[in-house]
């Protein structure tokens, strides 16, 4: 029964969002305790409302505190120490729970996780891992921005960790495995990529060399690799060009009674389009790495969205990927590098 430890102070539009996000993941998931942590009375206020009171599988947890969105990862540390996201967090530290949910700030909800979670043997750094849709399907990718610059072997940590995750979590044997450079050849690329694409191919995993920007959408790889920095880059400008998408398709087809006309005869295929490209449907980015599931929703997650990044927390303690991807690392790195590696779960 995998218990679910949710920050329901988190997020743009707080708890009463979040607990409507999980009301029906009662339902569809009976099998799983929701651990709700924030304000006592606002937390009692919003079950109620969504008929969740009395639930044996809703527990409420008191927090005073809540981390602002743009407050200091180190100033969270020290002085919110009865925040909702510390306290989830120490649910999961604690054996209470077997994942953490928040929408909350970034920098702060790792930097707890390394902090009262650590990093699980033999991976040097956390990575955020999240997917993208594809021509085929979707991809996932990481670092998302926990790491700025990177050594070659966390590039291959990352590797592994993806592949786990695509293996143990979604059923899909043997990734395929993508470094994301300049060029698809072995020479493009600085130094860094160079000796993480030689480890690589050294590695058990399934490594199918570089894969350039415009191939992530190309769906070749089940996983792609990158440091925070570039993965972060990637991101935000795939989010600002389906927005572009968006909007010049509005405007096309409301400036004129001809658009309109042409917005019935295509609707079904636009449908299809936005389904695809509809961000709520892949949100819930897992921080890899960390002694413990945590998984980061959107700030601006609405509920379907929320739900969903509950949804992966729940996918990912039930398979329990921290374990598999301690296994994984003790296997595959000790393999690469020659030296066995001590895992303590």
């Amino acid at each position: 029964m995998p218990h679910i430890a949710v920050d329901a102070m988190s997020g743009d539009f707080g708890a009463s969002t979040i607990v409507r996000a999980i009301a029906p993941l009662v339902k569809t998931h009976p099998e799983v305790v929701f651990h709700l942590v924030g304000a006592q009375d606002v937390l009692q206020d919003t079950v109620a409302r969504a008929r969740l009171q009395g639930s044996p599988q809703i527990v409420l947890h008191h927090a005073s505190q809540v981390v602002a969105m743009d407050e200091a990862p180190s100033q969270a540390l020290r002085g919110k120490r009865d925040s909702s996201m510390h306290k989830a967090i120490a649910l999961l530290r604690d054996g209470q729970a077997d994942a953490v949910v928040s929408a909350g700030n970034t920098g702060a909800l790792m930097a707890m996780g390394k902090v009262f979670l650590r990093t699980i043997s033999g991976i040097d750094r956390p990575a955020i891992a999240a997917f993208l849709p594809t021509m085929t399907g979707r991809v996932l990718v990481l670092d998302l921005g926990a790491n700025v610059d990177c050594h070659p072997e966390h590039l291959l940590q990352f590797a592994v960790m993806g592949s786990v995750l695509m293996e143990q979590v979604h059923g899909l044997a043997r990734p395929r495995i993508g470094l994301l450079n300049i060029g698809s050849e072995e020479i493009k690329g600085n130094e860094q990529v160079k000796e993480a694409a030689r480890l690589l191919r050294t590695s058990p995993l399934h490594f199918i060399g570089n894969v350039e920007g415009s191939d992530l959408y190309r769906g070749i790889a089940d996983v792609v690799v990158c440091d925070g920095f570039v993965g972060n880059v990637a991101l935000k400008t795939s989010e600002g060009l389906a927005a572009m998408i968006r909007q010049e398709l509005r405007a096309g087809y409301t400036h004129s009674w001809y658009g309109r006309i042409a917005y019935l005869i295509n609707r079904p295929i636009l449908q299809r389009l936005r389904h695809r490209l509809d961000s709520r449907r892949y949100n819930g980015a897992t921080l890899l790495g960390l002694n413990g599931i945590v998984v980061k929703s959107h700030g601006n997650a609405d509920r379907f969205a929320f739900a969903r990044a509950v949804e992966v927390a729940i996918e990912e303690a039930t398979h329990r990927l921290t374990l598999r991807i301690a296994e994984a690392i003790r296997e595959n790195l000790a393999q690469t590098s020659g030296t066995a590696l001590d895992v303590q779960i």
